[in-house]
């Protein structure tokens, strides 16, 4: 297929309501057929595997290629330098970042809003919103920023706004807006990144402010606590963000997502921690055994792996670094993987870099 035929295709099946697993199997073999043709360095990985278009007959044949290899190579169908935007990921491995490059941010864009619209918003159209993170024109290849300048200007009222300035949190400007949601009884939404809402645990306590925020706000965090002044346990977490914005655990949403992803999971809340979490129906989460590949039984740990049919340009299959269990149709995060699954992925990455860097067959 060409590149336009898969980006229509991709259009209709977000905006479709549901796939059958025959329907996602047909979708995720046409788009293994398409990156193994065009993606060189992903070519060559399934090959080391043993896997080709005539040998893959499942979407669970596709090799997961591990999410660190986007710090090696470019994985991308398309040249680089045509790409209409690239998202940078962090650089946690010796301050190397990887490229996501998307040749179009159309398919992304409408997963987003499509996906953020069923989970977050649910039947509100629109909220006024404040958004705890840097704007996309300060952080252009951030994946987040993205993601939080459509929230703000798909579902944000005309009064939504940043609340990060160059010195940290607004602080005067929050008090505001909080101040104006209890007075006039508006519902109103927190986005930001987790560690951004510690910052403002520790700005509210230094005055020793809470709030009550009325019937209908929401809370949306998203990313955890590594390298902060304070490692946070979720439980304590929310019960903090609860008890300082007087938002319900049940309406405090925790989005799950990664720059090698075209597409976001969430929980329904986090009353229970840890919570849920499910993706869209273009997004299958299968748990694995990194040393084999094989999938673990439900209520076993293992590596989480992502298949994402909206990743076209580069590949569909992300092996993470996050360990998982299942756990009826969603899975629990239990954190980064360690020991037994860390080696499990680290192997996984020393095979993708041998297999991308040998001579083309």
């Amino acid at each position: 297929m060409e590149l336009q035929q898969i980006i229509n295709q991709l259009m209709t099946v977000l905006q479709s309501d549901s796939l059958s697993d025959d329907e996602f199997n047909h979708y995720a073999l046409q788009l293994f057929a398409y990156q193994y043709t065009n993606n060189l360095p992903f070519r060559k990985f399934c090959q080391q595997k043993g896997k080709t278009i005539r040998t893959v007959k499942s979407w669970k044949d596709i090799p997961a290629v591990p999410i660190n290899a986007f710090k090696e190579v470019a994985l991308t169908c398309t040249p680089p330098e045509e790409a209409e935007r690239y998202f940078m990921t962090s650089g946690t491995t010796q301050g190397v970042k990887g490229k996501h490059y998307h040749p179009t941010l159309q398919v992304w864009n409408l997963s987003m809003k499509t996906y953020f619209k069923q989970r977050f918003m649910k039947e509100t159209e629109k909220i006024r919103m404040g958004i705890l993170f840097p704007t996309e024109e300060e952080m252009p290849n951030s994946s987040l920023a993205r993601y939080l300048a459509l929230a703000k200007q798909e579902f944000g009222t005309e009064e939504s706004h940043y609340l990060l300035g160059e010195n940290g949190i607004d602080l005067e400007r929050l008090i505001q807006e909080l101040e104006h949601a209890e007075r006039s009884d508006e519902p109103y939404a927190i986005l930001g990144a987790s560690f951004s809402f510690v910052h403002l645990f520790e700005e509210l306590a230094k005055i020793g402010r809470s709030f009550q925020l009325p019937a209908g706000s929401k809370i949306l965090d998203t990313g955890g606590f590594k390298n902060q002044s304070k490692e946070w346990e979720l439980g304590e977490f929310y019960h903090e963000l609860s008890r300082v914005l007087g938002v319900p655990r049940k309406d405090c949403i925790n989005m799950y997502g990664m720059t090698e992803l075209s597409s976001q999971l969430y929980d329904t809340g986090n009353e229970q921690v840890p919570s849920i979490k499910s993706g869209p129906h273009w997004l299958k989460t299968r748990i694995i055994h990194p040393l084999t590949g094989k999938e673990v039984a439900e209520g076993e740990r293992g590596v989480i792996v992502h298949c994402d049919l909206a990743n076209f340009n580069s590949v569909s299959t992300i092996l993470t670094e996050d360990l998982g269990m299942k756990v009826g149709e969603g899975f629990l995060l239990l954190g980064r993987v360690q020991g037994t699954e860390a080696k499990g992925c680290s192997l996984a990455v020393e095979e993708f870099i041998k297999a991308a860097t040998e001579p083309t067959r």
